[in-house]
C-alpha cells in the first residue's frame, strides 16, 4: 500500500487500492488512521471485497475496527462495498448514517478526525465531496474532480463545466502536495501542468 504520512504524527493515509478505467472500472479506495479513527473512504467497485479488506487485514485491521466511512459521491464504483462496514459512521456531503439513523449536517468543513476534513467540491456530480488529508509528507487531497492525473478535461457526467473548473481551482488554491484522484494514482500538481 502506498503510504502518505506516518502514525501518530497527523494522519497516516493509505491507499488500499488504486482505482482503474479499464479493464473494468474500479475506484481508488483509502484507509486514513488517526488517534481513534479508523477511517475507509469510497469502497466502492473492485474485482472482489478482498481487494480491500485483504490488505487492512495486512496491518490488522478488520471491517469491525473501522469507526467511519466517507463516499465522496453516490455513483456505485465508489460505494458498492459500503456494507463490508456495519458498524462504521457513514459520511456524505450532508449527512451521517449509522444503522436506521440519519443526521444531517452540512458537508463543508466537517472534521472526521483533527486532520481529515470534507470539502464540498461539486463538479462530476451536484452532490460530491472532497478529503483534505493533512500527513506529515504534506497536504493530500482525495477527489473525483479528477479521474485521473490526465483529467478528463470534459467531464461527461458533470452536471456543469463551470462548476468543475471552478472546485478544481479551489482544491489547486490549497497547494496540496498530492491530488488522489477517483480512478488513478496520487499525483503532484505542482510538478506537471493539470487539467482544469
Amino acid at each position: 500500500m502506498q503510504r502518505f504520512g506516518v502514525l501518530g504524527e497527523q494522519c497516516l493515509c493509505l491507499i488500499v487500492h488504486v482505482g482503474t478505467l479499464e479493464p473494468g472500472v474500479t475506484g481508488t479506495v483509502l484507509m486514513l488512521l488517526e488517534e481513534d479513527k479508523v477511517v475507509v473512504v469510497d469502497p466502492g467497485m473492485v474485482p472482489s471485497k478482498e481487494t480491500i479488506l485483504g490488505p487492512m487485514a495486512s496491518i490488522g485491521i478488520g471491517p469491525e475496527k473501522v469507526t467511519e466511512v466517507v463516499l465522496s459521491h453516490h455513483h456505485l464504483d465508489h460505494t458498492f462495498h459500503v456494507a463490508l462496514f456495519e458498524r462504521a459512521n457513514v459520511h456524505d456531503y450532508h449527512a451521517i448514517y449509522r444503522g436506521d439513523e440519519w443526521t444531517s449536517r452540512p458537508g463543508e468543513g466537517y472534521r472526521i478526525s483533527p486532520n481529515v476534513k470534507l470539502l464540498e467540491t461539486p463538479g462530476h456530480t451536484q452532490e460530491e465531496v472532497s478529503i483534505a488529508i493533512s500527513t506529515s509528507d504534506g497536504l493530500c487531497v482525495y477527489t473525483h474532480l479528477w479521474w485521473t492525473e490526465d483529467g478528463p478535461l470534459e467531464d461527461p457526467y458533470a452536471p456543469s463545466a463551470d462548476q468543475l473548473r471552478s472546485s478544481r481551482l479551489r482544491v489547486l488554491a490549497m497547494n496540496p502536495d498530492w491530488i488522489i484522484p477517483g480512478h488513478g494514482r496520487p499525483f503532484r500538481p505542482q510538478t506537471r501542468p493539470v487539467v482544469v
